[in-house]
């Protein structure tokens, strides 16, 4: 196939463009051969012309010329099909050239926001600028073991690879990281580092990986740097070696450096800053302990504010400095050590600004009392005199004399410059080495993994020094790179047997020689280094007489002449020779060194010890060779370590495997996510990636497996071109489709493509799937047309039937109509007829009705008129005849007033004249003395009485003159009011007038008011209808709002009760997972303590001693944590169990006796609360007990009255005898001789019985059974010999129950000697140790001694006070119910007898041997817990025991064995039980919990025996699903509720290494079966993949469908159901299996770009539709396992909905509502059409999603957390199995245990 015939119409390529680099455009027609003109249009709808020439092509309209090469004939590059943009890697595009991988990398990181891609062996990091979500725990985990090609590009996949190299081919690797400043090349280094510590745990010291990690801290702050182009720019390289042992676990790290750029100390340009260091040591500078640094603000300092931009946006230096503060520490750097590091940098703060005075032009001086250098030599301890002597002066040596000459300013202020440097140089490298010792591990290193963290090429408008060992270091990294990337491209065409031709590439070995070689560039520089009168510009000429016309990589600019260029493999650099000598010399004045090296400061001194070294060595050579050379001679320059270090470099990389990470800064404006195109491809030139795509592409780029070209194009092959071999029907085919047989090989494996076959393959795919759609469109338009044209012809057809039918039933409806309205119409008249007379008459009547009713009315009002007018006439007579009345009474009253008067006046006169005669004046004065005194008495009385009634008098005329006040007022009033009455009586004529006419306006208003009374009264029953309505409207408003307010406390209580349930469930996982946590460090505890007695044996053979075993007096109840840790089932932690007991802790009395009184208030309140429910149970039995009292008094007075009935009546032939008659005697005799008769048998009875005892008779009872049948008449021997067994019985339990006395009296008695031997151990030991000490420390430890003693006593009282009043309520509890058994038997009893009254003879009754009742428990003697843990849990094989066999046969062994415990009240057996137990199944679960079918059984069998310890408990909740015999077993003695926590907890702790177990069961197929299997093949097929295959965990011919991860659950399924596990447990694992499954394939789909498709959709669904029928089959549906899958569900529906219309966002955002808002976005942005067909999402939408779910509070996750489990509970099942019933196979090896 020539290449030209790709360039069809509406074939895309790319043109040259000075702005975008490389500009889309799109053919308009097609071209053929010997064209000279291309037609294009580009993509914003332009029109061009291409003219083509032969060695070049033009673009007419902007005249732009692009010279290519003459092999493409002058044709523009290709644009890969869309399907290939944006692949994870760059080698799977079909044409590789520079444009097709700017796009690619443009697409990714623009529109998908990928920062990643591989290109081959290389990872390329593209820096966003924007913090990322892509690092977190949860992707580390999801990176961890997976293949490179698995999972979407990233920087852990590499570290993953390099982990997996190290492990698997036992090598070294070694991970390149490069890129310009600001690419991201620390942070890289970094998360690789991260992951190497993630994943892998330390040898040695649990904090190594703490430590690497640590380290990176420091270092930024002492080697990092604010630049033009980053904030925190690397201005070092490094190589860190990370040391792993053979487990793959790190033991250590070192760090190596290279060319820390010095100058920086000195000197920053504008906008950038120093070292971050120093800007952290001055925001701290108010901190107390750097008081005595006496720094400042960054800007008081030369070295720190030449750059006039000292603060970082987003950085806060002060809270740095507090991280590399925390760094050092746990480094193990000491605090002082880090103290005199911070000193020296505080000094070299200082020392910058030191001014120095010029004196001349040869002199200068430091001022006296210079502030900033007397604290530099504070700080440093040195000699202010000398050293700023040194600091002006120089020391000149010749052969003969040394003399001190004096330097100019210029100098001096460049030797204070150059101490700084060599100063910091030396901290730094001090820093490195602590560094590395801290690092340093005492385990030997196995391998390594390094990590090379280096500057890329740089190129500036002014390059010096520093940029030419950088770009030095990248020539010969890149050649390494080159031929690496050379060296596995050959290796994998020898390895496929290909026949291939060399490849050139390009070799920048001259480049490097030119540097490096003999008088190469370094080697000119050190020699003119070594001149007396060496210079810059000498060195420049001399480098253009040796090497301007030898080397061709080396060039001279015209315009200068201190300068070169050199050409290096990225580009062409120029480097200014100024300050090439110095920088490489880094020459220091040598008495500067000696001022420091006489300082008393311990630091210092140690920075300066190699100098010394290299001082002796060099003078101990010197003398050995020539005397006459200086030490200056022997000096190695920069450029020689650089070049030294270089090499041991390289030896190091290519002793390892590479792995590349090439750093791509997107552009210099620091926006996230924003490409500049030129800056991008300077960098793909620089950091050798198209190189690498060059070398592809001259290759074969495209390798395809058979099977996945099989897949991809089998839509291109027929039916007859199908072969059973596969590799033969791909040759077929490609040999059809590719007639040129060099564009592909076959190789063993793969099939080989060369450039562009790929595209022209999926053209052909393409086109044949798009003449498969035309012809599949044709067809069903055809069917559709065909289909709506049936349909029209049979609606048509319809419609007309419809229509006639209308029609007809018109017609009927018409006649209807006609004759209806006939009808109506004579209806209507007669109607109308009848209502027209009938109105006539009606109003007839009214018009007579009216008429005659006004006639009566003017009656009416007549008859009222003349009434009223006789009225008034009478009231106004009456009025006169009063007034006239009124005048007569006050004439005569004023007559009667003048004749008294008259009578007054003379009666006046003639007192008078008596006054005057003297008979009255002596009558007077008889008796006047003697009322003298009585009347001066008076008198004073009468004065008394004047003034109080003066003081009246005033007081009454006060209040009369108040009262005449009113008065005259009311008189005016009155007076006013009599005018007014006169007015108005001379108006009383026309009043009376207006009177009658207001009494008939009163009638009319009368009248009216009747009306409104009777339409108020119609009102107010209207009105309160609507009242008693609106109160009913008011009552159901209030039920409604009582309602609504139920409904919203309903709610609310219903949402409370979901958080509570919420929060019971993230309680209960919380403590399950700090569950799991503690019995995983308990496992550990119990492993490390194995290892130390297994350590502790081997060291001392002969010091072992037999163990102690604990006693259950040592065993607190209530300490759970003391039992977790002391139940390992091994005599080594019995030892230390018996150490533990020894060394008690001392006791607080007082919180102790604070506990003991606080103890005993509860102890009364439970004891009260006892006694309030045993009189509430009491009452209650009282009640019930004398309500059967009553009925059956009721009942038998009923049978009373019956009988007495029967007695008395004698009517009718049935009548009772009468007492004292004939027949009443008979009968009475016939009784009597029966009860005698009764009493013989009785005797003879019990005769034969007491001598058939004592001799023994046996007798045989086939043979006697007439005999017995005669003897036992009625029934009387068979109860004769079963009373006879009964005492026996009774005997032989009376003798039993004083056995059992007298060995637990014998057991108590034991237990007192023990404890009084042990009392007086202790007591012994008291007074030994008493006799030791001092008076008053005797007492105290007696008393002590005495105090723990008694509280001691007073816990053990209170625990058997406890013991007892339980045991008292148990025998309660059972005396009750033996009372409620023993009154039922005795009611039964008496109906039985009163039923068989008057019943026949007893029939004869067989005598059979009866079996014997067991018990359900199992004996076992003491010492056999450990026989039993072994054979039973350690020994046993679940695969054996569960089949044919009861599920949960262990459990209930166990439990069997503790009833007998139990029931012989040994608390020691049940304690050593239980603890046996639980330390046997800790110990199986230990020692195989991977093996699935163990832990299924056991944990089964766990939760079996904890349902045993409830059901048989006592407890009424348990008991009331038992049945009466069960009820009977339940344990009497122990109560072991704690123990049932312990076995819960144990429960759970199997139940989580169940999942995990199953976990890793389900891992390798999750995967394989739901995301990479595909059920249709061909159409769905992936697409073609680069150089990094994806690998899988099977083989091809074993391919992983759904249907063997169904088989996989099935059989898990099964097993757990065989060992009889609880349903309810059975759907809790169910459940968890199904979040495995959901989250592992959820997180694979948000990690791999190339499953985010519509078909995998579809696929995705199906096997999840398979799985919920699996479900349905099983009857889970109900687990909740179905709902874990919503995620994945939403995922699936994610991939196939319609993705282009906010309406489309909107749907999205309501259905995916189990997914995060990042996980949406991640799977929108990596949505991936696999056929062109398909459309991508575009980014206009993704950002409508991201702002519809910008309100959603969620977690920043991306992954789902698959080690997530959940919580569970326990719920009580009860065993229907009975314990008697219970049968002990003999293959348990049980023999030692008997039935009871």
């Amino acid at each position: 196939m020539a290449a030209s015939e790709l360039y069809t119409k509406y074939a895309r390529v790319w043109l040259p463009d000075a702005v975008d680099v490389w500009k889309s455009a799109e053919l308009t027609r097609d071209y053929t051969p010997g064209d000279q003109v291309l037609s294009l249009q580009l993509e914003d709808g332009t029109v061009r012309t291409l003219a083509i020439k032969p060695h070049k092509f033009c673009v007419c309209v902007c005249d732009v010329e692009h010279r290519i090469d003459p092999q493409t004939n002058g044709l523009p590059p290709l644009r890969n099909p869309n399907i290939l943009v944006g692949e994870n890697d760059l080698t799977a595009l079909s044409y590789l050239h520079e444009p097709a991988v700017l796009h690619n990398l443009k697409v990714r990181f623009i529109d998908s926001k990928l920062i990643y891609t591989y290109c081959g062996i290389v990872l390329v990091a593209i820096n966003p600028y924007e913090s990322l979500h892509i690092y977190e725990a949860d992707i580390i985990s999801a990176y961890s073991g997976q293949n490179m090609g698995d999972m979407d590009p990233h920087i852990f996949a590499v570290a993953e690879e390099a982990y997996k190299q190290m492990a698997r081919d036992e090598r070294n690797q070694s991970i390149i990281v490069s890129g310009e400043s600001g690419a991201g090349k620390t942070v890289s280094a970094k998360y690789t580092m991260r992951y190497f510590a993630t994943v892998s745990g330390s040898s040695g010291e649990a904090s190594i990986e703490e430590r690497v990690l640590a380290s990176s801290p420091i270092m930024e702050a002492l080697g990092n740097a604010k630049t033009t182009r980053n904030d925190n720019s690397s201005r070092f390289g490094k190589y860190i070696e990370i040391g792993f042992d053979k487990k793959q676990r790190i033991t250590g790290a070192n760090m190596r450096t290279y060319l820390l750029e010095k100058s920086r100390v000195v000197f920053q340009a504008y906008g950038e800053r120093n070292y971050h260091i120093f800007y952290q040591l001055c925001a701290s500078s108010h901190l107390q302990e750097f008081k005595t640094f006496k720094l400042g603000c960054a800007d008081d300092f030369h070295y720190t504010n030449q750059g006039q931009n000292p603060v970082i946006d987003g950085v806060e230096d002060a809270k740095e400095m507090c991280h590399t503060r925390k760094a050092f520490t746990l480094l193990g750097i000491g605090e002082s050590d880090q103290m005199a590091l911070f000193q020296i940098l505080a000094a070299i703060l200082h020392l910058s600004n030191v001014e120095v005075k010029d004196h001349s032009a040869d002199r200068s001086s430091i001022l006296p009392d210079n502030s900033h250098l007397m604290v530099f030599c504070e700080l440093m301890e040195v000699s202010y005199d000398d050293m700023a002597h040194w600091l002006c002066h120089k020391k000149l040596k010749t052969t003969t004399e040394t003399y001190v000459k004096s330097v100019s300013k210029m100098n001096a202020i460049n030797g204070r410059d150059a101490l700084s440097k060599h100063i910091y140089d030396r901290v730094f490298r001090w820093t490195v080495d602590r560094i590395n010792k801290a690092l340093k591990s005492a385990i030997k290193q196995h391998s390594f993994i390094g990590v090379l963290d280096i500057y890329g090429f740089e190129t500036f408008d002014i390059n010096s020094f520093e940029q030419f060992c950088i770009n030095y270091a990248n020539e010969k990294l890149q050649q390494q790179f080159n031929l690496h990337v050379f060296k596995l491209e050959q290796e994998e065409y020898m390895k496929e047997e290909i026949s291939w031709t060399l490849i050139d590439f390009y070799d920048n070995q001259p480049c490097i020689n030119l540097i490096e070689a003999k008088l190469g560039v370094l080697d000119l520089l050190d020699e003119e280094c070594k001149m007396p009168k060496g210079s810059d510009d000498t060195w420049a000429q001399k480098l253009y007489n040796t090497l301007l016309k030898q080397k061709a990589h080396f060039d001279k600019p015209r315009l200068s002449n201190r300068a070169f260029i050199i050409h290096h493999f990225a580009d062409k650099v120029e480097y200014q020779c100024e300050g090439f000598l110095e920088k490489n010399k880094d020459t220091v004045n040598e008495e500067q060194i000696n001022v420091l090296k006489m300082s008393k400061f311990d630091l210092l001194l140690k920075l300066f010890e190699d100098d010394e070294k290299a001082t002796t060595l060099s003078s101990s050579r010197s003398v050995v060779s020539r005397p006459g050379q200086s030490q200056r001679d022997n000096k190695k320059t920069v450029g020689l370590q650089f070049r030294q270090s270089l090499h041991l470099l390289m030896d190091t990389l290519n002793a390892t495997t590479p792995h590349y990470v090439r750093c791509i800064k997107p552009n210099d404006h620091k926006s996230p996510f924003t490409m500049d195109p030129v800056r991008a491809v300077q960098q793909l030139r620089a950091c050798g990636i198209l190189e690498t795509i060059r070398i592809s592409a001259a290759g074969f780029p495209s390798r395809w497996t058979y099977q996945e070209f099989f897949s991809r194009y089998r839509v291109l092959m027929k039916q007859k071109d199908l072969l059973p071999d596969r590799k033969k029907t791909c040759k077929n085919v490609l040999e059809k489709l590719i007639k040129d047989q060099d564009k592909y090989q076959f190789g063993k494996n793969k099939i080989f493509f060369r450039a562009g076959q790929v595209a022209f393959l999926e053209k052909l795919r393409s086109d044949k799937l798009r003449m498969a759609c035309v012809r599949i469109q044709k067809t069903i338009r055809c069917w559709l047309a065909r289909k709506k044209y049936l349909r029209m012809r049979e609606s048509a057809i319809t419609i007309q039937r419809y229509v006639r039918g209308h029609q007809a039933r018109c017609h009927v409806k018409f006649l209807r109509c006609t004759k209806a309205a006939v009808v109506i119409q004579r209806n209507v008249r007669m109607w109308a007829a009848r209502r027209r007379y009938q109105q006539q008459r009606s109003a007839a009547i009214t018009i007579q009705c009216l008429f005659r009713a006004y006639m009566a009315r003017q009656h009416y009002y007549k008859m009222v008129y003349e009434h009223k007018a006789v009225v008034i006439q009478r009231w106004v007579r009456g009025w006169l005849a009063r007034r006239r009345c009124r005048h007569y009474l006050a004439a005569i009253v004023l007559l009667q007033s003048c004749v008294r008067r008259m009578r007054a006046k003379r009666e006046l006169k003639k007192l008078k004249v008596e006054a005057r005669s003297v008979e009255h004046f002596k009558k007077l004065n008889i008796g006047m003395e003697k009322k003298i005194m009585q009347l001066q008495e008076k008198i004073n009385e009468q004065h008394k009485e004047n003034r109080e009634l003066s003081e009246r008098l005033s007081v009454v005329e006060k209040t009369q003159a108040a009262e005449r006040g009113k008065l005259g007022k009311e008189m005016e009033i009155l007076r006013g009011s009599e005018r007014e009455a006169r007015a108005k009586a001379e108006r009383v004529p026309s009043l009376l007038e207006q009177l009658s006419f207001l009494h008939q306006e009163l009638q009319s208003t009368c009248r009216e008011k009747e009306d409104l009374e009777e339409q108020a009264r119609a009102y107010r029953e209207q009105t309160q209808q609507n009242n008693m309505l609106n109160s009913e409207k008011d009552d159901l408003n209030r039920q409604i709002k009582e309602q609504a307010q139920q409904i919203t406390d309903t709610k609310v209580n219903v949402e409370n009760t979901k958080q509570l349930e919420k929060d019971l469930t993230e309680e209960r996982a919380r403590y399950q997972k700090l569950l799991s946590e503690y019995l995983q460090l308990e496992e550990r505890h119990g492993d490390l303590k194995g290892e130390m007695n297994d350590n502790t044996v081997r060291n001392t053979p002969d010091s072992s001693k037999p163990a102690h075993k604990r006693t259950d007096s040592n065993y607190s109840s209530s300490n759970v944590s003391e039992y977790t840790q002391s139940s390992d089932y091994c005599e080594g932690d019995d030892n230390s169990l018996q150490r533990e007991d020894v060394t008690q802790p001392t006791v607080d009395m007082p919180v102790l006796l604070k506990l003991q009184r606080r103890v005993k208030e509860l102890e009364q309140e439970k004891q009260a609360l006892h006694l309030q429910l045993d009189k509430k149970e009491e009452a209650q039995q009282e009640k019930a007990k004398r309500q059967e009292l009553e009925s059956e008094n009721k009942r038998l007075k009923q049978d009373l009255s019956e009988l007495r009935n029967s007695l008395t009546s004698e009517s009718g032939d049935l009548a009772p005898p009468r007492p004292g008659s004939e027949p009443y005697n008979v009968l009475l005799e016939q009784l009597n001789s029966s009860n005698e008769e009764l009493e013989m048998r009785k005797e003879e009875v019990l005769l034969l019985r007491s001598h058939m005892v004592r001799e023994g008779l046996k007798l045989d009872l086939s043979e006697i059974s007439s005999d017995i049948h005669t003897l036992n008449e009625d029934g009387e021997l068979w109860l004769a010999y079963e009373g006879l067994k009964e005492t026996n019985r009774l005997l032989e339990r009376q003798l039993q129950r004083q056995e059992q006395v007298h060995r637990e009296e014998c057991e108590e008695l034991r237990d007192v000697v023990r404890r009084l031997r042990h009392e007086q151990k202790q007591q012994q030991q008291l007074l030994a140790q008493s006799l030791l000490l001092p008076e008053d420390a005797r007492i105290d430890a007696s008393l002590q001694h005495e105090i723990t003693r008694l509280t001691n006593e007073n816990l053990d009282f209170m625990e058997q006070l406890d013991k007892e009043g339980k045991t008292i309520r148990k025998l309660k509890k059972q005396l009750k119910l033996y009372v409620k058994r023993v009154e039922e038997l005795e009611g039964s009893a008496q109906q039985q007898g009163r039923a068989s009254w008057a019943a026949t003879p007893v029939s004869p009754v067989n005598i059979t041997r009866k079996e014997k009742d067991f018990q359900g428990m199992l004996e076992y003697k003491p010492g056999d817990e450990g026989r039993m843990v072994k054979n039973l849990i350690l020994d046993l094989k679940p695969r054996g025991v569960a089949v044919g066999i009861v599920p949960g046969l262990p459990a209930y062994i166990i439990f069997m064995c503790l009833r007998y415990a139990d029931y012989i009240d040994d608390e020691q057996r049940v304690s050593s039980l239980l603890n046996s137990t639980i330390s046997g199944i800790k110990g199986i679960i230990k020692r195989r919990g991977r093996d699935f079918e163990i832990t299924s059984f056991w944990l089964a069998n766990t939760c079996r025996f904890l349902h045993c310890l409830k059901q048989y408990s006592g407890d009424e909740f348990f008991i009331k699903h038992n049945s009466p015999k069960q009820n009977e077993h339940c344990l009497s003695n122990f109560e072991l509720s704690e123990y049932q926590q312990l076995f819960g907890d144990l429960a759970i702790h199997i139940y989580c290494q169940l999942i995990k177990c199953i976990e890793e069961i389900l891992q390798p197929l999750i995967v394989a079966s739901m995301l990479e299997n595909e059920t249709v093949q061909g159409v769905l097929g992936s697409k073609p993949t680069g150089m990094r295959k994806r690998s899988s965990s099977f083989p091809d011919g074993e391919a992983v469908t759904v249907e063997t991860l169904i088989h996989q659950l099935e059989l898990l399924h099964t097993t757990m159901n065989q060992h009889g596990m609880d349903p309810q447990l059975i759907k809790h694992v169910v459940r968890q299996l199904f979040y495995i499954i959901c989250a592992v394939t959820l997180n694979h789909l948000l990690l791999r770009k190339d499953m985010c498709s519509w078909s995998k959709g579809l696929q995705i669904r199906y096997n999840l539709w398979q799985l919920e029928e699996w479900l349905v089959e099983k009857e889970l549906t109900d687990c909740g396992a179905k709902e874990t899958l919503e995620p994945l569900v939403q995922a699936a529906q994610l991939l196939q909905i319609k993705k282009k219309t906010v309406t489309d966002a909107q749907a999205i955002c309501t259905m995916c509502s189990a997914l995060t808002a990042t996980q949406i976005v991640k799977v929108l942005t990596l949505y991936t059409p696999v056929v062109e067909f398909e459309e991508r999402v575009s980014a206009t939408f993704i950002r409508t999603i991201e702002d519809l779910l910008k309100d959603r509070v969620e977690s920043p996750m991306l992954t789902m957390d698959v080690k997530k489990i959940f919580s569970i509970n326990l719920p009580f099942t009860p065993s229907p199995v009975a314990l008697e019933t219970i049968q002990i196979p003999a293959s348990l090896n049980l023999g030692f245990l008997t039935r009871v």
